[in-house]
């Protein structure tokens, strides 16, 4: 609450020289706020820094497993054929003619303008023998087909315009290849089905049969073998690679799987960008900037990592681990090698040549980078011991010894403006008394004066 009387009997304006004699009050806490802006600022930069390096460290660490860089890649002699390989895929290949392909069941009621029973019941038995009865809530033929398809009978159900006003229903299996078949029945079938009460013994008519996809291995050899598939994708013809055929054929179509050296050199370029991007944040981060000030003059301004030690470690750290000779080797050889920039460089020209030249020693040299990058990843970012992560713990215990700074701050100097307030208050009153005693004294020396004169 303010005490001031703002210049009541002195004239003075002691709100505005209050306020002034508190600004230079203030000038410790606002070094203070500064200092904890300052800090707060290093500690986002630094959490940043660090979510790169975790992030790499996680990449590395895959990489750096044996399976990261052991990929393998299917081909096919024809584009009607694909394939795709998984987890236990070898090196090899077959060939097989592509016999048929696997299709759904597909079987037409007569021609109908409502359905022929009341009730209206149907009864769809699977190849496996599962029953399922479908009653409509009427002979209509669209409650008909809402009532199939609402069934789960695997089967689903389209009115379909036949000309005249009349219609037929299409029930079609859901799923491909001969288990997918199903028998439709009119009415409830109670025991064995029985013969004449199927579909097609009223004018239905199956229009296309269940069927599996079948191919041909060794085709026109005494080792020849059949291999069917309830859908066109086959995934015991080759370990851990799966085939999908799209077209019956009269040559044979080859499928192989080799090693993939575009997805290997991918690892390979994926572990250069990531520590790139570190190595390229860290240095925009770092550099000084000059700029010139209102009044003509340059000021100098380091980035927010400029002559940090922790961070410089790190850096160097990381450049260390993928840089460094493995076995005697430099990794310039496979195309990864240090710039000028202090950043590293991937040739993929040379990585490809390596690769091909020299497959295992390449794959072992990536292997070892990664494992390396790996350690020293983990050692800055770890969320409980590593390097960056115990800075930025360190510098947020700072800003709270800080912010309690200020907060003390703020009652001292709370305190002191109500001092002033007091004091300034207190000022103005002995200047109204001394203006009033000195009125009296006038009085008197005046009444003096007039006696005297008497």
């Amino acid at each position: 609450m303010s005490l001031a009387i703002d210049g009541l009997v002195s004239g003075l304006d002691t709100t505005t020289m209050i306020t002034s004699l508190m600004k230079i009050e203030a000038v410790p806490q606002t070094l203070l706020k500064n200092k904890v802006t300052s800090t707060q600022n290093y500690i986002t930069a630094l959490q940043a820094l660090n979510t790169k390096v975790a992030s790499l460290g996680e990449l590395a660490t895959k990489t750096a497993k044996p399976e990261s860089l052991q990929l393998l890649t299917a081909t096919t002699s024809a584009p009607s054929v694909t394939a795709k390989t998984a987890t236990g895929a070898v090196q090899g290949g077959v060939e097989f003619l592509v016999d048929t392909l696997a299709q759904s069941q597909q079987t037409v009621s007569p021609v109908l303008s409502e359905w022929m029973d009341q009730p209206p019941v149907l009864t769809f038995v699977g190849k496996d023998g599962t029953r399922t009865e479908v009653t409509a809530a009427s002979r209509s033929l669209d409650d008909v087909v809402k009532a199939v398809n609402a069934s789960g009978a695997g089967v689903s159900a389209t009115k379909v315009d036949a000309g005249g006003g009349s219609f037929r229903i299409q029930f079609t299996a859901t799923e491909t290849g001969v288990t997918g078949g199903f028998d439709v029945y009119r009415g409830a079938q109670g025991g064995a089905p029985k013969a004449k009460d199927l579909l097609t013994a009223s004018g239905g008519v199956t229009v296309r049969a269940a069927q599996d996809a079948k191919v041909t291995l060794w085709a026109g050899t005494a080792a020849a073998r059949s291999v069917t598939s309830s859908t066109n994708t086959f995934d015991g013809l080759l370990t851990g690679v799966a085939v999908t055929v799209s077209e019956v054929s009269t040559k044979p179509i080859s499928v192989t799987v080799g090693r993939d050296d575009a997805g290997i050199a991918g690892v390979a370029k994926s572990l250069v960008d990531g520590l790139n991007a570190i190595f390229t944040s860290v240095e925009n981060q770092t550099k000084v900037s000059s700029t010139t000030n209102s009044a003509g003059n340059t000021v100098t301004t380091g980035g927010v990592f400029s002559g940090d030690s922790t961070v410089r470690d790190v850096d160097q750290r990381l450049l260390s681990a993928a840089t460094m000779p493995v076995d005697g080797r430099s990794p310039s050889s496979i195309g990864i090698s240090i710039t000028k920039t202090g950043t590293i460089q991937y040739d993929a020209d040379r990585f490809a040549a390596a690769l091909k030249d020299d497959p295992a020693g390449t794959q072992a040299m990536l292997s070892e980078i990664a494992s390396r990058v790996s350690t020293a990843a983990t050692a800055s970012s770890d969320k409980y011991t590593g390097q960056i992560t115990m800075k930025i713990t360190g510098q947020q215990s700072e800003v709270r010894v800080l912010g309690d700074q200020v907060e003390a701050w703020d009652r001292r100097l709370e305190t002191r403006r109500t001092t002033l307030e007091r004091t300034y208050a207190a000022l103005e009153v002995a200047l109204s008394r001394l203006n009033s005693q000195s009125s009296w004294l006038s009085g008197q020396l005046a009444s003096l004066n007039s006696g005297s004169s008497a």
